[in-house]
């Protein structure tokens, strides 16, 4: 059994602690203050800290937390001159394991170059942090729009089941620009009014969820004349960047 643990850090962030084989992995550090009390609610030691980005709201309080727990630090081994110091350098497309899990590393560059995600097989896990995020994606800081779509198609390929485990709330925003784009999808609209309403969280949920509700893995669906998926994904993307709705 493996167990996930959602934690609200900073303004909108998300962390997350998974357990299992008499182990607890931490994704992502934007905060160690409540991610310290979670471990210590819960009884739990910490042994690795698993970064997806080098961004500071999911990097900053790893010196803290390591500190604390003595944990040990993975991240992508091309990134790590903009990571802390890793301990356990990844290779994207070789498999690691923790907490009794295979986990699979994938290069999703664009949000980042250096962004990878942390697929979870046998738990039907995906961290996917600013890569996949709910009812939307990450902004375009360093990557082309054509390495996000091959990032976010790599992702949808996974298990329709899996959860996707996103690195922030941004429903409201990601929601509203959703429905501009999307009006008439009921199951957008039913998903986003239930979390905003605080009935469901926006992170995690399932990659069937998000390839009925978000806008950049329906790309196909809303291409205008002459558009293939890759180019209305670019052009939602550029939509999403001047939104004020």
């Amino acid at each position: 059994m493996t167990d996930l643990v959602t934690i609200r850090c900073l303004t909108d962030n998300y962390a997350y602690l998974v357990h299992g084989g008499g182990q607890t992995a931490l994704i992502d550090a934007p905060e160690a203050a409540p991610i310290l009390a979670e471990l210590d609610r819960r009884g739990w030691g910490l042994d690795a800290i698993l970064l997806t980005h080098h961004h500071d709201d999911h990097i900053q309080a790893v010196p803290q937390i390591v500190a604390a727990t003595g944990a040990t630090v993975w991240g992508n081994a091309a990134d790590a001159a903009r990571l802390p110091a890793l301990d356990r350098p990844l290779t994207p497309g070789t498999p690691a394991e923790f907490c009794g899990e295979r986990v699979e590393v994938i290069d999703v560059p664009g949000h980042t170059v250096g962004h990878v995600a942390y697929h979870l097989p046998g738990a039907g896990l995906a961290f996917t942090a600013d890569s996949l995020m709910a009812m939307g994606c990450g902004r375009l800081f360093e990557g082309t729009p054509a390495q996000m779509w091959d990032s976010l198609s790599r992702l949808a390929a996974l298990p329709d089941e899996t959860l996707i485990c996103s690195g922030h709330d941004y429903a409201r925003g990601n929601g509203a620009f959703a429905l501009a784009v999307d009006p008439d999808n009921a199951a957008l609209r039913q998903r986003l009014d239930a979390t905003l309403a605080g009935q469901r969280p926006a992170s995690p949920a399932t990659l069937a969820d998000e390839k009925a509700t978000n806008p950049f893995l329906r790309a196909a669906a809303l291409a205008r004349p002459g558009e293939d998926a890759a180019a209305a994904f670019a052009r939602l993307r550029r939509e999403k960047d001047g939104f004020r709705g």
